[in-house]
């Protein structure tokens, strides 16, 4: 009995992903599954034309892990030793864009491919803030270190559409496999580096039905509390992707088991304390879940503005019991809830726009006798095309890489 639990312990240390590891394991395709011919067209042109021009380039991330778990990547990243100047150089059609990490977004027919240099080990120049949260980082490094950056073993996997082969620097095929999330280094000081993966780690759990790893699970709950030092935007651009994963229920419900909802977003507190409104924000998000499976278009305006309508409809009601006048009274109410919600989140003047739109339609549908409903019913039919062309188009903007 002894030997057996010594050998399991062994067995763990050997897979436990560590920091310094430096030889890949090289998958072939027989193991991972991948054609290339599953990869994009813009992806494969992407990284033949860094090669052919002696760079190293290769699928990387979230789009490597879906297409091992038999899902069809949203979209495709590149990493590569050139660096961003490099790349630019490269791409007619690219741009040099962002603070933290510079990166490239060339653009391939109608694909906006994003282009990473290979990342340099944290180490005691890095500027951070006074919670240890990296604010710049652009030294470049090797495959291996870059590897060691990532935040999951399941996203350090490294495709080359050339040979068809995986890099695999941290057991991460083994982890999908094994439907285990694992975090590369200490948890609790890769949370403090970016708090958003604790939320990432959530949101890919329930999209690929995984267990959280204890030791990366453990520390979340009392972290917490580190994702009030997130820029709003990312938190914002963390909440859409989760939202819209076609996995928002299931997320949900593990964002309250892991504590990450309660004093975290005031949004997350609306939709998970609220119990006037639970069931109709559980049918909206179940809802949209079934609308991203099934490929339909999705409306962030239309979501959000259903999952704070309670929450507008309890300061209206007490705004009218105060003497306000309806009207005015939701307009005022309106207003309240959204600028609690842009204290942390970064909701865009555009999906805010489209919340108060529907926000302010809804005394309308009150009005149910006489020629009001019908009339509503022939403008709804008249905007129906257009409404269905902005759901389906990019709404979301720019998101970063998983």
């Amino acid at each position: 009995m002894i030997r057996k639990l010594l050998r399991r312990a062994i067995t763990i240390l050997r897979r436990a992903p560590t920091a310094s590891a430096t030889e890949p394991a090289l998958i072939p395709l027989a193991r991972h599954g991948i054609h290339r011919e599953a990869i994009s067209s813009g992806a494969r042109r992407t990284c033949e034309t860094l090669q052919k021009h002696g760079y190293k380039a290769f699928v990387v991330g979230g789009a490597v892990r879906d297409l091992i778990a038999g899902i069809v990547p949203k979209d495709y990243d590149i990493a590569t030793n050139a660096t961003p100047d490099q790349v630019h150089g490269l791409f007619r059609r690219s741009r040099l864009i962002g603070r933290r990490f510079q990166i490239v977004h060339v653009m391939q027919g109608g694909e906006t491919l994003e282009v990473s240099t290979f990342r340099a080990a944290h180490d005691a120049d890095t500027q951070k803030d006074e919670h240890g949260r990296v604010l710049r980082d652009n030294v470049w490094g090797s495959l291996a270190d870059d590897a060691a950056r990532r935040d999951f073993t399941i996203n350090a996997l490294y495709y080359d559409p050339g040979n068809e082969s995986v890099l695999d620097y941290h057991h991460g095929v083994a982890d999908i496999r094994q439907k285990t999330l694992r975090v590369i280094g200490e948890p609790r000081a890769r949370y403090r580096e970016d708090p958003v993966r604790m939320l990432r780690a959530v949101r890919l759990s329930a999209k690929l039905g995984l267990s959280i790893d204890p030791a990366a699970r453990s520390p979340i709950r009392e972290m917490a509390g580190l994702m009030e030092n997130v820029p709003a935007p990312r938190v914002f651009d963390e909440m859409l992707k989760l939202l819209f994963s076609g996995h928002a229920v299931e997320c949900l419900k593990r964002l309250r088991d892991e504590g990450l909802h309660h004093g975290l977003l005031p949004l997350l507190d609306v939709i998970m304390e609220q119990p006037m409104g639970e069931r109709f924000v559980m049918l909206a998000l179940a809802s949209t879940d079934e609308r991203v499976r099934q490929g339909k278009p999705t409306s962030p305006g239309f979501l959000f503005a259903t999952l704070l309508w309670h929450e507008v409809l309890s300061d209206w009601e007490k705004r009218k019991q105060q003497g306000g006048i309806p009207i005015p009274a939701l307009l005022e109410a309106m207003d309240a809830v959204l600028d609690q919600q842009s204290e942390k989140l970064a909701i865009t003047r555009r999906i805010g726009g489209d919340i108060k739109d529907i926000w302010a339609l809804q005394p309308r549908f009150e009005k149910r006798s006489g020629k009001m409903a019908l009339r509503m019913k022939r403008g709804a039919k008249a905007q129906e095309s257009a409404q269905e062309g902005a759901q389906s188009g990019d709404l979301f903007g720019a998101e970063p890489a998983e």
